[in-house]
């Protein structure tokens, strides 16, 4: 296994240290660092008005509604992130995530944001760049086979990831799974892509 890579340990740390020092049960907080639609709402149970701040594009990331989602999405990093930094050095692989976390939260912004904005919420979660994450590591390793928990069948990574990137549009489009950004995920897979794409145009 190694010792684990210096940035998946520390986005590790500081998602879990920022879960359970209370960020999900703090209003304040999602208010101030959540993703928010653009304009001025009044929302009830959060303090003053709430809206989108261009921090927030990365702030959002490190934010979770609830312990499984918390648990899902480090479950994700920890799995998939560890090679990829190990494959792309520790500041590639910071650009890498940042730019999938930010990509998904632009991508969630214009989602959120279209008119008319009835009914605004909040979107938080690290699974925009976990999204970056397993879409960089099928690209490194497309024939890493990957055995899922549900359904137990071995896939190629490329399989598997081309696969889950179908589901999330089809869910995204029917509004399938309320509640979930599905096209945040998306962004974070075009982050990842974008990246990479530039490396190997600068490699070559």
């Amino acid at each position: 296994m190694g010792v684990m890579p210096h940035l998946i340990r520390f986005l590790l740390l500081a998602n879990v240290a920022i879960f359970f020092a209370g960020a999900a049960y703090m209003p304040a907080v999602t208010a101030f660092y959540g993703l928010w639609p653009v304009g001025s709402f009044t929302v009830a149970g959060f303090p003053g008005r709430v809206g989108f701040e261009p921090w927030q594009l990365l702030t959002y990331g490190f934010l979770h509604a609830n312990l499984l989602h918390l648990a899902f999405n480090m479950f994700g990093l920890y799995t998939f992130g560890r090679e990829v930094e190990r494959a792309t050095g520790t500041w590639r692989f910071a650009g890498l995530y940042f730019a999938s976390v930010l990509t998904a939260g632009i991508t969630q912004l214009f989602v959120v944001s279209l008119p008319p904005v009835t009914d605004p919420y909040p979107t938080v979660g690290a699974s925009g760049g976990v999204f970056g994450v397993l879409l960089a590591f099928a690209m490194l390793y497309p024939h890493r086979m990957i055995r899922l928990i549900f359904p137990p069948i071995p896939m190629r990574a490329w399989v598997f990831v081309g696969l889950y990137a179908l589901a999330e549009l089809l869910q995204g489009v029917t509004g399938t799974t309320s509640g979930v950004a599905h096209f945040a995920h998306l962004g974070g897979m075009v982050g990842a892509w974008l990246v990479l794409r530039r490396w190997r145009h600068s490699a070559g």
